[in-house]
C-alpha cells in the first residue's frame, strides 16, 4: 500500500512541485510536553538529573514545503483540533494563492471530520490521507524529530516559558540557520515497509 500510493500518487504531485506547478504540503501537529527528554545517559554511581514537573504542553500545528521547506504553522498551549486545522488551511491557501495546493496529511479524527473536508473543497485544497500508521511517508515527522533533537533531548528548562521559546527559536530557524542541515534531511526519498513479516511470540 504504502509503495502504490507512493509511485502513483505523491511522486506525479511531487514532480510538478518541483516544477512550480503545484504546492505540496506535509501537515502535522507535535505535542511537546514539558516533561524530561533523556539523550544518553551512561555513568557508573548514581546520577540525578534535572527534570520539569507537571504536563504542560506546547503544542504545533506545522505545514512544511516539501520543496523549499518552508513551514506555516499555528501554535497554542492546549490542544490541536478541526478548527486548528481549518485556520491553517487559510493560512495555506493565502500564502499559495496562484497554484493548486496539495496537503498531505494522517488519518487523525479531528483531520479527515465533515469541517476540514468541506472547508478545503471550498478553498481549492486536495487533502491526501495517508495510510494509518504511515509517518515514513510524512516528510514533516523528521522534521519534528530534529527539534527535539536540537532543543530537548538532554536539555533542562527551569519553566514552561524557557521550554516554549527554545522549541519557537529552533522553529524560526529552520529556513536560515539549520537550513543546510535541514536540506539533506528532509529529503524526498521515503523509506516503505512492504516486506515486513509479523512474527508471533
Amino acid at each position: 500500500m504504502n509503495r502504490k500510493l507512493l509511485k502513483k500518487t505523491l511522486e506525479p504531485r511531487l514532480e510538478e512541485a518541483k516544477s512550480g506547478k503545484r504546492a505540496v504540503l506535509f501537515l502535522d501537529a507535535a505535542h511537546f510536553v514539558f516533561n524530561a527528554y533523556l539523550g544518553f545517559l551512561w555513568c557508573f554511581s548514581r546520577l540525578f538529573v534535572k527534570a520539569p514537573a507537571g504536563r504542560k504542553r506546547f503544542s504545533v500545528l506545522g505545514a512544511l514545503d516539501a520543496i523549499t521547506h518552508e513551514l506555516l504553522m499555528i501554535t497554542t498551549d492546549t490542544y490541536i483540533n478541526s478548527q486548528t486545522i481549518c485556520d491553517l488551511l487559510w493560512k495555506i491557501t493565502r500564502y499559495y494563492a496562484d497554484i493548486p495546493i496539495t496537503v498531505i496529511l494522517d488519518n487523525a479524527r479531528y483531520q479527515r471530520c465533515a469541517l476540514v473536508q468541506e472547508l478545503a473543497e471550498s478553498l481549492n485544497i486536495e487533502l491526501l490521507y495517508l495510510p494509518t500508521y504511515s509517518p515514513n511517508l510524512n516528510l514533516i515527522e523528521r522534521l519534528w524529530k530534529f527539534i527535539k533533537k536540537q532543543c530537548l533531548y538532554s536539555k533542562y528548562y527551569q519553566d514552561f516559558t524557557g521550554f516554549k521559546k527554545a522549541i519557537s527559536k529552533c522553529l524560526s530557524e529552520t529556513h536560515t540557520i539549520h537550513k543546510k542541515e535541514l536540506a539533506s534531511l528532509l529529503t524526498l526519498k521515503f523509506q516503505t515497509f512492504e516486506k515486513t513479516h509479523i512474527m508471533n511470540v
